[in-house]
């Protein structure tokens, strides 16, 4: 082999470990990424649903007195007062 392509096949070779490093890197930092990611997810929904189970006895009052009041409009509606009612809107 001559000496020219012995020193061609030398910094070939350097090229190539230093790329296999920087592959190796690049590689570990998407691994990283991936894995933050996922951990984001499982945060976000976490925290979602915590605020839903601490949230579930006000959502329980605020619907249990909608019902009552779309009973009473309702009781209202079939009473001698809301026939009247209905009469007076044009």
């Amino acid at each position: 082999m001559e000496p020219e392509d012995k020193k061609l096949l030398k910094e070939t070779f350097e090229l190539a470990k230093e790329n296999n490093k920087l592959l190796r890197k690049v590689r570990g930092v998407q691994k990283w990424q991936a894995f933050w990611s996922v951990f984001r997810i499982v945060i976000i929904i976490g925290i979602a649903l915590g605020v839903a189970y601490y949230l579930e006895p006000y959502m329980e009052k605020a619907i249990t007195v909608f019902n009552q009041v779309s009973g009473m409009k309702q009781s209202l509606d079939s009473s001698s007062l809301g026939g009247i009612l209905k009469n007076i809107k044009p």
